[in-house]
């Protein structure tokens, strides 16, 4: 089976250096988008604990690295040209 992807999104996913070909399930490629942001929020929470950032600012912290992910909101269907 081929995909495919929407140009808006394929220019998202090059952002965190993600190229899938037609043959790429959205599916899969959305799961490894969200571990890449569960692992950037997991290190900055860690970074928060060892105190290496302070609390105050923390919550802007996690709003900006959010805004870097805007592509896990959506489904991966929605990724395809209709």
């Amino acid at each position: 089976m081929t995909y495919a992807y929407r140009p808006d999104i394929l220019a998202w996913l090059w952002r965190h250096g993600v190229q899938p070909t037609p043959r790429t399930p959205p599916e899969l490629v959305h799961e490894f988008v969200s571990d890449l942001y569960r692992y950037e929020i997991r290190a900055l929470r860690d970074r928060l604990v060892r105190k290496e950032i302070p609390r105050e600012g923390y919550a802007d912290r996690v709003v900006e690295l959010r805004r870097k992910y805007p592509l896990i909101s959506l489904k991966p269907h929605q990724w395809l040209i209709a």
